[in-house]
């Protein structure tokens, strides 16, 4: 599956900030404005201007969209999702070629917030995976104790976890002491 570079980027953008949700016994990775100063800037979100208290909420509102869309039971679900989420972000497809990447487009207006900036470009890129098909590539990490969300790119469809090096590791780990404390008896 070929993905462009800037689909690639809004699909870890967008898998970065649903797994900002608190979940068990991790925090609200969005609890308050400077969380959201930090999220922007370590994600290189462009074009953003002054952050307030109104611009967190509806960051978290959209991040509960795109969280609807990974539990999506089926491709017409999450298109009518990512549809509502593009469509009230009021996009403006534009090319561009700034901070040193090659032409790409954006789809959020000019001037537009944070949250539709993320709703359009993101919403976008997830509409790409639904055209194409790949709908179930977006999933949530398999290990009983995490349930991340990430976008599975491997060529087989066949990734489970959202690390393998933390969660999938983990519970093989877990499986061979079991195997080997079941077999010494």
């Amino acid at each position: 599956m070929l993905i462009p570079h800037d689909t690639r980027i809004a699909l870890d953008t967008v898998v970065d900030l649903v797994n900002t949700a608190p979940e068990g016994d991790q925090e609200d990775g969005l609890a308050d404005v400077a969380a959201l100063h930090e999220f922007v800037r370590s994600h290189h979100v462009s074009d953003v201007g002054e952050l307030g208290q109104k611009d967190l909420a509806a960051m978290q509102g959209v991040r509960d969209r795109f969280a609807e869309v990974f539990a999506a039971p089926d491709s017409r679900t999450a298109a009518e999702l990512i549809n509502q989420l593009v469509a009230a972000a009021g996009t403006t497809p534009q090319l561009t070629d700034h901070d040193g990447y090659d032409w790409h487009v954006h789809y959020f207006a000019p001037g537009a917030s944070v949250a539709d900036h993320l709703a359009a470009d993101c919403g976008m890129a997830l509409a790409f995976i639904v055209v194409a098909g790949e709908q179930e590539r977006l999933r949530r990490c398999e290990a009983p104790d995490c349930g991340r969300a990430f976008v599975d790119l491997s060529r087989n469809r066949s990734r489970r976890y959202c690390d393998s090096r933390t969660c999938g590791n983990r519970l093989h780990v877990a499986a061979y002491r079991a195997r080997r404390k079941e077999a010494a008896g």
